[in-house]
């Protein structure tokens, strides 16, 4: 089942797998009486229906080729780019633990998952409120360190086979991770799509390593 998401503006981002674009751009053609034109740029790809509804892909793979304005539907740009095969690295943090691995074609093949308490927030006031604020903030710096040492471990080495790397989980953490120098040559191969993952485990990876492949399309009816 499609992943759909609402987007600021009004419309919503559904996650299609590449194998399945094919037949849902047929649907959306058939539901709003047919495709009037294909705009292809290098970084967007859009589908615009008879009746004004657009379908709208931003590149996330390098440029789409052939560029242009084409009557009716038009696919060739984007399955070419979706169905090509892709290397990915995976991060996928949020503050109780984290997920890091290289993806082949939607299949993890590396990878390493830790996790580390960090307790929830204290509702008590005074004194045991800002020791306990205090001893949460060391957790998570302890837990956010070994998620920074475990990126550069694991991904550093290979970044150079890398078509992209697909971040996952909390942004706040990803911040974090992102601010360490060690880690600036992964997060200039980032995405910029983050997908909403749960406490970051081996299985969130693997299904984490499918989504990365997936296209997301933003519909406006």
């Amino acid at each position: 089942m499609s992943k759909v998401r609402p987007v600021s503006g009004g419309g919503r981002a559904v996650e299609v797998e590449p194998e399945r674009l094919d037949g849902w751009f047929s649907r959306f053609a058939a539901r709003h009486g047919g495709v009037l034109r294909t705009s292809v740029s290098a970084s967007s790809f859009v589908v615009t229906a008879v009746d004004g509804a657009s379908a709208a892909v931003a590149s996330a793979f390098g440029d789409f080729t052939p560029a242009g304005d084409f009557e009716g539907l038009v696919l060739e740009p984007l399955l070419s780019q979706a169905l090509a095969s892709r290397r990915i690295g995976l991060v996928l943090v949020r503050l109780g633990g984290h997920s890091i691995g290289v993806a082949v074609d939607g299949s993890v093949v590396t990878s390493t998952t830790d996790s580390r308490q960090v307790h929830g927030r204290n509702k008590a006031g005074g004194w045991s409120q800002q020791r306990f604020a205090r001893r949460r903030e060391g957790q998570a710096r302890v837990a956010l360190a070994a998620a920074a040492d475990d990126v550069a471990r694991v991904l550093l080495p290979v970044l150079g086979s890398l078509d992209a790397v697909v971040l996952g989980g909390d942004r706040q953490a990803l911040d974090v991770l992102r601010a360490d120098r060690r880690l600036a040559p992964v997060f200039a191969l980032a995405s910029p799509r983050v997908l909403d993952v749960p406490e970051p485990r081996r299985a969130v990876l693997d299904e984490a390593a499918r989504r990365a492949r997936a296209v997301e399309i933003v519909v406006r009816d």
